[in-house]
């Protein structure tokens, strides 16, 4: 029987409840509605006195959190999209961010985000936000990309004593799936290599490691070994394996859902760049989102993101360089 992406987040939660008395869970309808997606299905049937829903108050959610973790709790808060958490962007940014540095107590909390697009759901739920809570000191920022780091990752991140940002794309909730939770299991802060190479590296994170991979598999017809790098993490950042790569393949994409500018994908360009510039044969490429609001329809919204023949077409034009 497999296991899908979002089986996998709520096994995790099952799994920190049941072990760590720390640990509760705190959104809109994750009681006995079990969440926008499902996520947290059963689990206050499980745990009645752990599940809660909360007002529709995302400012007053990480109010919440972060006063429980100042007493010893781990909360882990669900934010319905990741788009609504701009709400709360001041209790994340200027309250949990910077609490361990003001006072020397940490703030344990894990925010799950619902990240990135889906048809159909407009500019009002599709957002992905990874590269701008990554600015801000104090933050880390999970970005899983298999059914095994929904898992895993999660259970690392509440044992952190810093607040996370744990973004999870709702594209692969139920599309992507696995025999089990079991992979490598890698710690926090170290990029993975999904599928080895060395004409070129395309530098991704979520749900675009798997359209890089299809982009690889296309290009492997005409002769091109390509080399996906997962970065897993954003905030931190595994360069080292990122200048690894490149230094073998000497061409660099990277790839990402959220709008172009600025973000992770300019911060990878910018470090190999900053600290690799002899290791490339030809100028580093990006490839985002359009800079434009997240369209609803459909076929605007495949045209909106990156897809396989987007990520061909920019890596064939590097690799022609």
């Amino acid at each position: 029987m497999s296991v899908t992406y979002i089986d996998a987040i709520r096994e995790a939660q099952e799994t920190l409840l049941r072990e760590d008395p720390r640990v509760f869970l705190y959104g809109q309808d994750i009681s006995t509605f079990g969440g926008a997606f499902k996520a947290t299905k059963g689990l206050a049937e499980m745990f009645p006195s752990r599940v809660f829903d909360c007002p529709i108050s995302e400012d007053a959610m990480i109010g919440l959190a972060v006063g429980a973790a100042i007493e010893g709790m781990r909360p882990i808060v669900e934010m319905q999209f990741a788009d609504f958490s701009s709400i709360a962007f001041n209790q994340i940014v200027n309250q949990a961010a910077t609490h361990f540095y003001r006072t020397g107590v940490p703030i344990p909390i894990t925010v799950r985000l619902p990240s990135g697009g889906t048809p159909g759901s407009g500019p009002f739920h599709s957002q992905s936000m990874e590269g701008i809570y990554a600015q801000y000191p104090g933050l880390v920022v999970l970005t899983p990309a298999s059914v095994s780091d929904a898992y895993h990752m999660l259970i690392d991140a509440v044992a952190l004593d810093d607040p996370v940002i744990f973004c999870e794309h709702k594209f692969l909730y139920r599309w992507l799936k696995a025999q089990s939770i079991n992979g490598d299991h890698l710690p926090i802060g170290q990029a993975r290599i999904v599928r080895p190479g060395k004409h070129a590296t395309v530098v991704a994170y979520s749900a675009m490691v798997h359209e890089a991979v299809r982009a690889a598999d296309r290009l492997h017809q005409d002769g091109w070994e390509i080399e996906v790098v997962d970065l897993r993490s954003v905030k931190p950042l595994d360069i080292d394996t990122v200048l690894a790569s490149v230094a073998r393949t000497g061409r660099l994409l990277a790839l990402g859902e959220a709008f172009p500018w600025g973000g992770v994908t300019a911060e990878v360009v910018s470090r190999v760049t900053e600290e690799g510039f002899h290791l490339l044969d030809a100028a580093p490429v990006r490839l985002n989102s359009r800079d434009t609001p997240v369209p609803y329809h459909p076929k605007l919204w495949a045209a909106h993101r990156p897809t396989p023949e987007s990520i061909c077409q920019a890596l064939r034009k590097l690799l022609t360089f």
